[in-house]
């Protein structure tokens, strides 16, 4: 068992008890192990809930995203944390994620570049653990009319039917299409599969007159792009 230097939060100074910092100094203030242990409200006899909150964070190194990707079951392996608390964070996490989704939703972005794609992505598809098809519909300035999720898979594939992709983008007058899946495994290589997919609905948008102008594999540290590599 790991050795912990811990303390009750009842026993610190009422400025270092994270409801009690949060009120005197804003949210801000706290560090990430303490909006948790807000969170999960008890640690255990052991471990106070900020020490908890600071074990849990070092097993995904410090990183939000990486905890985001913990399931109930995951969080619930940790002693200290029962069914209620895991709850507690998963649903805290998801409206962050909406957060930032409702947020993208406000205006119109522009694609530009790849790069555009990929955080435009982000909010849908950061964290996910299961592929994942959309398609961006655009008008005539590049702008995103919708974002429209076309499939849902496993963890090694998903299914994308051009006719449903082309008719998402004729009902909503789309003068072209970006493509976007994303690899869970974080694999930047497409696969044979992606390749000729990729031609067959280049192919389907030259006909109808919506071009596919880019598709872009997601993963959370990068990504790869058809367009930017010639091969579209």
């Amino acid at each position: 068992m790991e050795d912990y230097t811990s303390i009750k939060i009842s026993l610190l100074s009422e400025e270092d008890r994270p409801r009690e910092k949060l009120l005197l100094k804003g949210k801000s203030a706290l560090s990430d192990s303490e909006l948790i242990a807000i969170l999960i409200g008890s640690g255990t006899k052991q471990l106070s809930a900020v020490d908890l909150s600071r074990h849990i964070l070092s097993k995904v190194n410090y990183n939000l995203s990486e905890l985001a990707r913990l399931s109930i079951s995951d969080l619930t392996k940790f002693k200290g944390i029962g069914e209620a608390k895991a709850i507690t964070i998963v649903a805290a996490l998801e409206l962050g994620r909406r957060r930032k989704l409702i947020t993208e939703k406000t205006h119109k972005p522009k694609i530009n570049s790849s790069a555009d794609v990929w955080n435009i992505m982000k909010p849908d598809l950061l964290d996910e653990t299961i592929e994942h098809f959309y398609v961006l519909l655009l008008n005539r300035n590049n702008q995103v009319i919708k974002k429209q999720l076309i499939s849902s898979g496993g963890t090694t594939g998903t299914v994308a039917d051009p006719k449903i992709i082309f008719k998402y983008a004729l009902d909503n007058l789309a003068n072209s299409i970006v493509l976007i899946h994303n690899h869970p495994s974080g694999n930047l290589k497409p696969s044979e599969q992606d390749r000729r997919l990729t031609n067959r609905l280049k192919e389907a948008g030259k006909n109808l007159d919506i071009p596919v102008i880019d598709h872009v594999i997601f993963t959370d540290l990068a990504y790869f792009s058809f367009a930017d590599e010639g091969l579209i």
